[in-house]
């Protein structure tokens, strides 16, 4: 379903935005740090400060499990580099990121901040994709 140009972006870009459904039917959207392990995408429930690891995202995803993930290049000077790529996913929640040791080496291998990050006994959110939207100029 990702085309070559789609996998570029997605490694290329650093961060992305996750909508998940609110109770109330409402798109909820927060960035997240992620990564393409095969076909799926991996979103670790990290260490930075939280009062829980049971978030608004995994509530939601536990609820109802669509959500989008969007990337996007945006270069002020070249507008020939725009793109963007969509990716409409069923989403479920690990319990532990050890059950899922390819995200974790993943996420670490692009993140030097979560070398340090205890992610083996925190929540990992996995995203299988189910249809991409792109754009490029």
């Amino acid at each position: 379903m990702l085309e070559a140009w789609h996998r570029d972006l997605l490694d290329e870009c650093r961060v992305a935005h996750l909508g998940t459904i609110a109770p109330d039917g409402r798109s909820r959207l927060m960035p997240v740090c992620y990564a393409l392990v095969g076909d799926e995408i991996a979103i670790a429930i990290d260490e930075k400060p939280k009062t829980t690891t049971e978030l608004a995202r995994v509530r939601d995803i536990r609820r109802d499990l669509r959500v989008s993930f969007l990337v996007d290049r945006y270069d002020d000077r070249d507008w020939s580099r725009l793109a963007w790529l969509r990716i409409e996913a069923d989403a479920a929640v690990l319990q532990r990121g050890d059950d899922w040791p390819a995200a974790l080496a993943a996420l670490r291998a692009r993140y030097s901040q979560y070398a340090e990050m205890a992610l083996e006994s925190r929540p990992v959110l996995r995203l299988v994709p189910t249809r991409a939207v792109a754009w490029r100029a």
